[in-house]
């Protein structure tokens, strides 16, 4: 305490004397070290207030400008922007496509009442440039909070209860349905076409280990009765294609015995209106010279054994000798 009011002492009676000292010695480098000073000064301070009163909005960007805390709802495209130094500011706001990566487990159900979860999902957004200041002055720290956990899991979970279990995990069907349900919740939040929801990418889906077994079986035993089915199919086609081979087959050997009968009968029919003409033409050449001429050529000599007699029924012998007969003495020539 002592120590202290002796420094106070010293730093008042030092004063005068300091000044004194400064006065004396350094009075001209003290007057050419303040004229540099305030020239100094009326150099940088226009120019600073020029630097601060120039604002650029890049591309992909939209300015707020906030007048002592007051935003004005009319956003700024990209571009130079004069405003008011230390009075006016410019926020910059990013409309360009951003990712928000959410990387914890967000469980759910199917209509299964299977459960199921999904793990990081990653939402890909865009703030409409028209937007911008609605969304700077009405929503607390937007960069961070414009798409939360809440919002996604109330997305992913109405999503997955309107599928069944194949469908709950195949990305091509789950993510288009969370990104309309985020959507929807997005607008009924902030209103429409505030935030644009592009694309929803789900990193991983996947049921409780129990119930990964139990579905491993059940594909299993899928897989094992299409490949039945296949078989079986194969075999029945295989059947049918022996029976059209046999079916052909009879078809041709039926085809091929036809056609030889039909042979048969063109050959006999030919062969029949041969004879016929044949004989036609034989009767036709026939008279009783030629039949003589024939009966005398396939004689062979001997006259008939029998012959008919004068009375009805009976039949003379020539040349047969009966037991009883006696020889007919041959005829003499009379002198």
């Amino acid at each position: 305490m002592e120590f202290f009011r002796f420094l106070c002492w010293l730093v008042l009676l030092g004063s005068p004397i300091a000044a004194a000292f400064i006065r004396i010695f350094w009075y001209d480098k003290l007057k050419a070290w303040i004229r540099r000073l305030i020239i100094t000064c009326m150099v940088a301070i226009p120019c600073t207030i020029a630097v601060y009163s120039v604002e650029i909005v890049p591309t992909g960007f939209t300015g707020v400008k906030v007048t002592v805390g007051q935003v004005d709802s009319m956003p700024l495209s990209n571009g130079w922007y004069f405003k008011i130094p230390f009075i006016q500011t410019i926020k910059l706001v990013n409309n360009k496509q951003q990712d928000i990566v959410f990387d914890a487990q967000i469980w759910s159900e199917t209509s299964q009442r299977t459960t199921i979860f999904y793990e990081k999902v990653t939402v890909t957004y865009r703030i409409n440039g028209a937007k911008s200041a609605w969304i700077y002055a009405n929503v607390a720290d937007y960069e961070n909070s414009l798409i939360n956990e809440g919002i996604l899991q109330s997305a992913l979970k109405a999503s997955s209860k309107k599928l069944v279990d194949e469908e709950a995990t195949n990305r091509s069907i789950i993510e288009p349905l969370c990104m309309e349900h985020l959507q929807a919740a997005i607008d009924e939040k902030y209103g429409k076409e505030v935030v644009l929801i592009v694309k929803v990418i789900i990193g991983n889906a996947d049921f409780e280990e129990s119930y990964n077994n139990t579905l491993a079986a059940k594909q299993q035993a899928k897989i094992d009765a299409e490949k039945q089915q296949i078989e079986n199919k194969r075999q029945i086609e295989k059947a049918e294609a022996d029976a059209k081979v046999r079916e052909t087959q009879a078809n041709a050997d039926a085809n091929v015995k036809l056609i030889e009968a039909e042979a048969r009968a063109r050959a006999e029919v030919i062969e029949a209106e041969a004879k016929a003409k044949a004989n036609e033409l034989l009767q036709e050449s026939l008279n009783d010279q030629i039949i003589i001429k024939m009966w005398v050529e396939k004689w062979n000599g001997q006259l008939p054994i029998y012959m008919p007699g004068s009375e009805a029924g009976s039949l003379i012998g020539i040349g047969m000798p009966t037991a009883n007969a006696t020889p007919t003495p041959s005829p003499t020539t009379e002198q």
